[in-house]
């Protein structure tokens, strides 16, 4: 029995674990717990997530997939969190996430000389803690395997059920839940997106990006191999 733990937080993005969690789920002998810190409820964009497991109780995974979201931030500056995180990640035979839960790890030091993806508003914020930001979509390096933001959950589950259980049965995941997107637009990417969507989605992040930054800055200073970006 494979045994996946993912840790939720106040301010995470729903489908950076939702969607993975689904894949998975259809992965024979596959357990996953959710879980958070003293078991406590998680809110994210409306919706309330409960009966999960108490974080800090959990002793052992062999995967520890950590989601992301703008609640990352208040996730990094609690010790209490990201030494949890810290203790699974060091012993865990996978070390994954998806969007900014890159972050997360790397500011837990579990990162330090890898490639890792994040979300592209975050990602440059990976070299403040000695990680290497990739742009691809799925990121490999060793036993760290990491998604981009919030959709590439689903292509990153894909990834890591193939390496768990081999094609055909990533493949049929895929055929059971119909995953063949089509966008009706091409504005998943900075690079790809309309100018004046560009410019809109950057200002209604300014500030959410400054501030995280700041703060996120404070938490590297901290850290003996921090980086400056």
């Amino acid at each position: 029995m494979t045994t996946v733990v993912i840790p939720l937080y106040e301010g995470i993005t729903h489908l950076d674990f939702t969607g993975p969690h689904q894949m998975l789920s259809l992965v024979p002998d596959v357990q996953i717990i959710v879980a958070s810190l003293d078991g406590l409820p998680v809110k994210s964009h409306g919706l309330t997530f409960g009966e999960l497991a108490c974080l800090e109780a959990i002793e052992h995974c062999d995967i520890l997939c950590v989601p992301g979201g703008a609640g990352c931030v208040s996730a990094i500056e609690d010790p209490r969190f990201v030494t949890v995180i810290q203790r699974l990640g060091s012993h865990a035979e996978y070390l994954t996430s998806v969007c900014t839960g890159s972050l997360i790890l790397a500011a837990a030091g579990l990162l330090k000389g890898r490639r890792a993806a994040c979300h592209w508003a975050w990602r440059d914020m990976l070299t403040l803690f000695g990680a290497i930001a990739d742009d691809r979509r799925v990121v490999r390096d060793g036993h760290v395997i990491t998604g981009g933001g919030v959709t590439a959950g689903i292509d990153f589950a894909l990834t890591l059920i193939s390496e768990l259980r081999g094609t055909d049965i990533a493949q049929s995941i895929q055929l059971i839940l119909e995953y063949a997107p089509e966008p009706p637009f091409n504005a998943g990417l900075p690079d790809t997106a309309p100018s004046s969507v560009r410019h809109l989605v950057l200002n209604k992040m300014a500030n959410t990006l400054t501030e995280a930054k700041q703060r996120i800055g404070q938490v590297a200073q901290q850290h003996p191999d921090s980086l400056t970006i």
